[in-house]
């Protein structure tokens, strides 16, 4: 039992919490509480899809939660896995969730250790999924204020700046929360209805409590998802114009210079011309190009293309 962390106790209700499952919790498992060997070996393969599975003794509840890698800032999947019978409950994850961390902290005192686990093993495991759906609202305010930041650069009147990256960065982590969540809603709301020795129906009425947070977060991306898609088609909208109207500068100096280029490619050539010995034919050329330049300006302004 080396792997496992001291039980937290109250009466005859224990709750396991193993951070980094391995071989040894597997064989602590095993020979404490003679789970199905399936079972067991999902807890250590790649993480598995959202589930139930039904015994005469015992639950098997497989989970998944976003998390935030603060190195990447990207959101990915963690996965806990939930034993619960009549007495106990055994969860186990890969590293540290702050969630878990806080209702341990909570424990050892016994006025909190009592709130959470003298009404039995369901009512404990509606306060660990509610505790680590909460854990979602941060993230999703994280989410919310990375998309006003876009929303400022994207508008800025200052100058326009291509944002494709920071926008994709938000929209991948919004597909990857969507998709964490949505098998979680049919997993929760079944967990109503199956074994009333652990889950009695007064509970029934708590675990709605947290449907309708998976619901609220669910309504709160897809708002996210779509604001998301504003602001690319902005961002997209206005860096295609950025560009046009620096190709229409362009062009317009362009369309400027080659009647000047024509007038100074023909003075140039190695040809006898007109006034070509006049002293002030210089002058009169450079004025002529003058003049073209100042008709050009004029008539592109007049037809407001300038």
């Amino acid at each position: 039992m080396a792997t496992a962390i001291k039980p937290v106790t109250h009466k005859n209700l224990k709750w396991y919490d193993f951070p980094d499952p391995n071989k040894e919790t597997v064989k602590f498992l095993k020979e404490t509480f003679k789970f199905h060997p399936l079972d067991l070996e999902d807890c250590l393969n790649e993480i598995q899809r959202p589930k139930i599975d039904e015994y005469s003794n015992y639950l098997f509840i497989v989970l998944h939660f976003p998390i935030w890698n603060q190195r990447t800032g990207r959101i990915a999947t963690e996965e806990v896995d939930v034993f619960i019978g009549q007495n106990f409950i055994v969860t186990l994850h890969k590293g540290v969730l702050e969630p878990l961390e806080k209702i341990r902290d909570d424990c050892r005192r016994l006025v909190k250790r009592k709130k959470y686990l003298e009404k039995g093993s369901g009512y404990f495991l509606y306060k660990l999924t509610s505790k680590l759906f909460d854990y979602c609202f941060p993230l999703l305010d994280k989410m919310w204020r990375q998309t006003n930041s876009i929303e400022r650069d994207v508008f800025d009147q200052e100058g326009v700046r291509d944002l494709l990256k920071d926008i994709m960065l938000l929209k991948k982590n919004i597909i990857t929360f969507r998709r964490i969540l949505q098998p979680e809603r049919p997993v929760i709301s079944a967990l109503e209805h199956k074994n009333k020795k652990f889950l009695p129906e007064t509970l029934e009425v708590y675990f709605d409590d947290v449907v309708d947070k998976i619901e609220k977060q669910w309504n709160s991306l897809d708002s996210l998802k779509e604001v998301a898609e504003t602001l690319q088609d902005a961002n997209e909208s206005l860096i295609s114009h950025r560009s046009g109207e620096t190709i229409k500068v362009l062009t317009i100096f362009s369309v400027i210079m080659l009647p000047l280029t024509l007038i100074s490619g023909i003075f140039g050539m190695n040809v006898d011309l007109p006034f070509q010995k006049n002293e002030i034919a210089f002058l009169g050329i450079a004025g002529v190009m003058v003049l073209i330049v100042i008709a050009m300006f004029a008539y592109f302004k007049w037809k407001k293309w300038w």
